[in-house]
């Protein structure tokens, strides 16, 4: 019995010796990734999180002595009601009402389009070519074009009064679409929904998106549905056939198919898209710095471009970095819950499942060792 726990010693040192040698020469492999990463991700990070609990004024360097610890102070003045909190509560609703309409439409539009050109029509590659066109066309040309487009003598203007319609002055009416519409109908909220949030009133929230913001939601539909469009359609073209023919065979129609055979499947290629664009919609700022610049009236305002125009613009850094960490957390506590959502209970039962049997073994393996080392001792004590 001895010799086999020698043996097996020995077997389990020399396995340990390979596998560390060829994880330091993985580790040599990726090293210049990892420095890189460090030097130009990792490292300013840390420096703006350093900022965002600092009172650094941008003179110097953020580490020198100068610079004092000011703790959650700088998080503070965007809750505290006062002007910034006022600026950080508008940038949130604006990005909120561009998150909810702009996801959504991208997502089943860029399905729509990934559905379209998969099947075996005329001049397909044609179509994928225009339909994903505008993804690589640069965004603040595209910003140039949609202000001449939305402008009040613009085309989008001369077709709607070819309607009947009288369109708004789009870059220039802070007035909510939904407040508009409603106004139309003789409803108005401002007198009675007066709670305040953020120092944004409770009919602030849901005036909805001004008309200068619904044109940037257009222009953002318009520009990255084609890139989701060849992620759903690559992930299409990866399904198996055999389910959809199987489907078909037991009676399954065309659009029984699609909900109930296609579109299960595609739950992987929905988290990456719908993340992708949660990602994209926060963090938008090219467009609005080309464009409007925050106005009219702030509508347009956004958390990325108020953490730039209190740093860069007022010299605000600690505010600025704040603003930052606060829409990166925000980020991330979406992602998590739209995973969460999305999540194939079967396959969590199934995990689940697979943990139970793991610590059973171990249990089971934890017997069998303390029966082996009771029997060793009982021979010992014959001997």
């Amino acid at each position: 019995m001895s010799s086999r726990r020698s043996r097996s010693r020995a077997d389990s040192t020399g396995t340990r010796r390979r596998h560390g040698g060829g994880g330091l020469v993985g580790w040599l492999f990726v090293a210049p990734a990892v420095i890189v990463l460090a030097v130009f991700l990792l490292l300013p990070v840390l420096m703006a999180a350093w900022v965002s609990v600092s009172d650094w004024s941008g003179v110097g360097s953020p580490l020198s002595g100068s610079v004092h610890f000011v703790g959650a102070a700088n998080y503070a003045e965007l809750v505290d009601g006062g002007l910034a909190t006022r600026d950080f509560g508008i940038a949130l609703r604006n990005n909120l009402w561009y998150v909810l309409l702009v996801v959504p439409t991208q997502t089943f539009l860029s399905l729509f389009l990934a559905v379209l050109v998969n099947q075996r029509i005329m001049a397909r590659g044609v179509f994928r070519t225009a339909f994903y066109f505008p993804s690589v066309t640069s965004s603040v040309a595209i910003t140039v074009l949609w202000l001449f487009l939305f402008s009040a003598s613009g085309a989008v203007n001369k077709i709607l009064s070819h309607l009947g319609i009288t369109g708004p002055n789009w870059f220039h009416d802070p007035t909510g679409v939904v407040a508009a519409l409603l106004g139309l109908l003789g409803i108005d909220g401002s007198r009675t929904l007066t709670g305040r949030f953020l120092g944004v009133t409770a009919w602030e929230w849901l005036s909805g998106p001004s008309f200068a913001m619904t044109a940037f939601i257009v222009m953002a539909v318009f520009t990255t549905s084609g890139t989701f469009m060849l992620i759903f359609l690559s992930a299409l073209q990866s399904l198996s056939p055999s389910v959809d023919e199987a489907a078909m065979i037991d009676g399954a129609g065309t659009w029984t198919r699609f909900w109930r055979v296609t579109v299960p499947q595609l739950k992987p290629t929905f988290f990456t898209v719908i993340t992708l664009g949660l990602i994209g919609c926060w963090q938008v700022f090219d467009q609005i710095y080309t464009g409007t610049q925050g106005d009219p009236g702030k509508t347009t305002l956004t958390p990325a471009y108020l953490s730039y125009q209190a740093a860069f613009s007022n010299q605000k850094w600690g505010r600025g970095s704040a603003i930052a960490f606060v829409l990166f957390a925000i980020i991330i506590a979406l992602t998590l819950l739209q995973r969460w959502v999305l999540r194939d209970k079967d396959d969590v039962r199934a995990r689940r499942a697979e943990r139970r049997r793991w610590r059973q073994s171990r249990r089971r393996q934890r017997s069998s060792a303390q029966a082996v080392t009771a029997e060793g001792i009982m021979e010992g004590a014959g001997r």
